[in-house]
């Protein structure tokens, strides 16, 4: 029995690290996911298109998850296939969740039956269970799995809202890479009261400030450059740090886009220009 679904990645509104209350946006960046689900008790493993050495506990530990609840004790293979680079705070670990999950779903033919927000639960769960999130990331997982924007209370996984937004967006990639999991969590701690301010603004649906509030407080809090913020602004609608780095995200009209794009093109690293994705993960 085999599935497959697609997953996209996901810029900051609200890094969760503060206060357990974050909120992101879908982008049209895609993870994709195969899943072949044996009969047989044969274990679950795992592979990652491209990075033969990457750790694959994660998707592997959504596929038992997901047959653990689902299923009747069978096997499986997961291989992934991304566009998003992997600890770029673009949440690859929340788009290859939400994938495996629903390609698993797929395979056990019961992908039609579980609720979306369900699903992305069961990833953030995954995720938890591999180490790879400080707070399970329900952010990242819901507006991965809904598209959109989504703001979660991390502490008891509930989706707070979800909203529609269509933006352009300009993603700078530095070179180095960033961890989740090694974030700093009680510098971040330092700025709830910003954290706050943001969550606030976006639940009024000024989203663009929310993000740029967010950008300049949790740069500080890791130790990023506001520099790549500060050149971006003139030009969009909001720029943030996304998640706890290196990239930074810049929404707005095509032409500001375009505009924050050339600018970018001046650092090392990779610059993309995409938009904004209402779909959410499915199925394929």
């Amino acid at each position: 029995m085999d599935g497959r679904a697609v997953a996209p990645a996901a810029g900051t509104v609200l890094n969760a690290l503060a206060t357990g209350v974050g909120a992101a946006f879908a982008l049209d960046i895609d993870t994709e996911a195969s899943v072949s689900v044996t009969p047989s008790e044969s274990g679950v493993s795992g592979e990652i298109a491209g990075h033969p050495e990457a750790d694959t506990a994660l998707i592997e530990r959504c596929v038992s998850r997901v047959i653990d609840r689902y299923g009747d004790g069978q096997g499986g293979h997961v291989r992934t296939e991304s566009e998003v680079p992997l600890a770029a705070g673009l949440k690859s670990s929340s788009a290859a969740a939400n994938a495996t999950v629903l390609a698993t779903l797929d395979a056990l033919g019961v992908a039609e039956r579980v609720p979306r927000i369900e699903a992305a639960r069961i990833g953030v769960q995954a995720a938890r269970d591999a180490g790879v999130t400080v707070t399970g990331a329900f952010d990242d997982a819901a507006a991965s799995m809904l598209g959109g924007v989504a703001m979660t209370d991390n502490r008891e996984d509930d989706l707070l809202f979800r909203d529609a937004v269509e933006w352009h967006a300009a993603v700078w990639t530095p070179p180095e890479r960033a961890y989740s999991a090694d974030a700093d969590v009680a510098r971040c701690e330092r700025v709830s009261g910003l954290a706050e301010h943001v969550a606030a603004l976006a639940a009024a649906g000024d989203y663009g400030t929310a993000m740029t509030v967010n950008g300049l407080a949790f740069c500080a809090a890791l130790d990023f450059p506001t520099a790549p913020a500060v050149t971006a602004l003139p030009h969009a609608a909001g720029v943030s740090l996304s998640g706890t780095g290196p990239s930074y995200v810049a929404v707005g009209d095509e032409d500001g886009i375009e505009e924050v794009s050339t600018r970018w093109h001046e650092n090392p690293g990779t610059v993309r220009e995409t938009t904004t994705q209402l779909a959410g993960a499915r199925t394929t």
